[in-house]
């Protein structure tokens, strides 16, 4: 509890001190479900990229290998040292309740054909794909780690503030009110019973006089 003056100025100072935390109370807890319901949204998209991932290098790896049992590795790589694609990655951002997300965006720079279409082997045209899925599949599984990380930063941050008003701020504030309140309640009573008592005195002294 505050120990200040119990004087009505500092009631009602006390008590605006008291309705501003328990709105910030209100805006801190809608934030922290607000931001746990987009955790948990996100956690889930975060296990199923993680899925595509995994199958996405399975299927990638699956292909050239098929292309190598085809064509063989010397041919496989002279096919790989004619592919000409560069990766880019464009990172924007979201906000959520004032929390920066990534946004990862992935394109392709790539200069056609490589080599003769008609030589091309099907395995070896399907790996270049699904690398290509597999680089798209990183970006998005990255953007989602990283909001999984800040999210469940703030949201901890956002718990303790809750907490501290909940459990400390909020309690003693309320209990200073009903201190101060009790003590002016008192005072009042006590100058009531003094002003009865002068205002008897005077009685009698009248009636003697």
């Amino acid at each position: 509890m505050k120990k200040i003056a119990p004087t009505k100025s500092n009631l009602m100072k006390t008590k605006e001190e008291l309705q501003f935390a328990k709105l910030g109370y209100e805006l801190l807890d809608q934030k922290r479900n607000i931001l746990v319901m987009e955790l948990l949204n996100i956690v889930e998209k975060a296990d199923a990229a993680q899925k595509v991932l995994d199958q996405t290098f399975e299927l990638a790896y699956q292909s050239l290998e098929n292309g190598v049992l085809q064509i063989g590795k010397l041919k496989t790589a002279s096919y790989a040292s004619g592919v000409n694609i560069n990766s880019q990655i464009l990172l924007k951002s979201r906000k959520v309740m004032g929390v920066s997300l990534p946004v990862v965006q992935t394109t392709f720079d790539e200069t056609v054909p490589y080599f003769s279409m008609s030589e091309t082997p099907y395995y070896i045209d399907e790996a270049i794909l699904q690398f290509k899925n597999v680089v798209k599949s990183i970006g998005s599984f990255a953007e989602l780690k990283i909001s999984i990380t800040r999210l469940a930063k703030e949201v901890k941050k956002t718990i303790r503030k809750v907490n501290a008003l909940e459990k400390i701020l909020i309690p003693d504030l309320q209990e200073t009110v009903s201190h101060i309140a009790n003590r002016l309640e008192e005072a009042e009573r006590e100058n009531l019973i003094l002003l009865k008592s002068i205002k008897d005195r005077l009685e009698v002294n009248s009636e003697i006089d």
